[in-house]
C-alpha cells in the first residue's frame, strides 16, 4: 500500500503509553478531525492536488463533473495544460465560474453568472457540469446551461499533455486556461472526467501530489 488511509485515528498507546498527538516530531498532510464530517475532499486554500502523473489527454472531447461547496469567491477549480497554448480551465472568479477552454486557436469561455455574488459561495453544495465537444463548450451548474460560440471553429483539439491540477496549481506550473492563481478553499467531491464511453472517477487520496488537501474529510460547516 502506497498511500495514506483516509480516517482518523485517536486514542493510540504503544505498551501501555499514550502517543502524544498534539506535538509531534514532524507532520504531514494531516489535519483535524471534525465533529461533524461530510464525504468530500477538503481544501485549506492553501494549495493543490495533482492527478496523471504521466499527462492528461484532453483533446477533441471531454465531460467534467464535480460538486464543490465553499463560502470565497475566488478559486481555481481544475486545470489541464500543455507545453504550447492548448489548455482548459476551471475556476470562480468573483463569485461567478468560468470554463475556459483553448484548442490551440485561442481562448474561448463560458460564464456562469449566479443572480448574486455569493450565491455560489454560500457554503452549500453546487453542482457543476462542464463540456467540451470539438469546438463546443457548454457549463451547467446546479442544472442552469450556458454555452458560448467559438469563433475557431476549424479548430477542435486540446493537446494537453500535463497533470489536471485541481483546486489550485505549483508556482512554476505554466496553466494556459486559469487566470487567477488562488488556490480554492473548501471541498470538492466526486469529480469524473468522462471521454466517449470511458469514464473515470477520480480519489484525491491517490494523487501524486497532495498540498493542503485532506482527502475523504470535509468539515461540516466552516469553522
Amino acid at each position: 500500500v502506497s498511500h495514506s488511509i483516509p480516517a482518523c485515528i485517536g486514542s493510540m498507546t504503544i505498551n501501555g503509553k499514550q502517543l502524544d498527538n498534539e506535538s509531534p516530531v514532524s507532520i504531514f498532510a494531516v489535519n483535524k478531525c471534525y465533529e461533524t464530517v461530510q464525504d468530500g475532499t477538503f481544501f485549506d486554500g492553501s494549495g493543490f492536488a495533482a492527478l496523471v502523473r504521466e499527462g492528461y489527454k484532453v483533446r477533441s472531447d471531454v465531460n467534467i463533473t464535480l460538486e464543490f461547496r465553499t463560502t470565497a469567491v475566488h478559486g481555481v477549480l481544475l486545470g489541464v495544460s500543455s507545453t504550447k497554448v492548448d489548455a482548459i480551465g476551471l475556476e470562480i472568479v468573483h463569485g461567478k465560474v468560468l470554463f475556459h477552454v483553448n484548442n490551440g486557436a485561442g481562448r474561448i469561455t463560458a460564464t456562469y453568472e449566479p443572480r448574486g455574488t455569493n450565491s455560489l459561495c454560500d457554503g452549500k453544495w453546487h453542482k457543476l457540469q462542464a463540456n467540451k465537444s470539438k469546438h463546443h463548450i457548454s457549463l451547467i451548474i446546479d442544472g442552469n446551461l450556458v454555452h458560448t460560440d467559438n469563433p475557431y471553429v476549424q479548430s477542435t483539439s486540446a493537446d494537453t499533455n500535463n497533470p489536471i491540477y485541481v483546486g489550485g496549481y505549483p508556482a512554476d506550473v505554466k496553466q494556459n486556461c486559469l487566470t487567477s492563481k488562488s488556490s480554492f478553499r473548501g471541498c470538492l467531491r466526486n469529480l469524473v472526467l468522462t471521454k466517449g464511453q470511458h469514464t473515470e472517477l477520480f480519489d484525491f487520496s491517490r494523487a501524486f501530489d497532495l498540498r493542503g488537501v485532506f482527502p475523504h474529510s470535509c468539515p461540516g460547516a466552516e469553522h
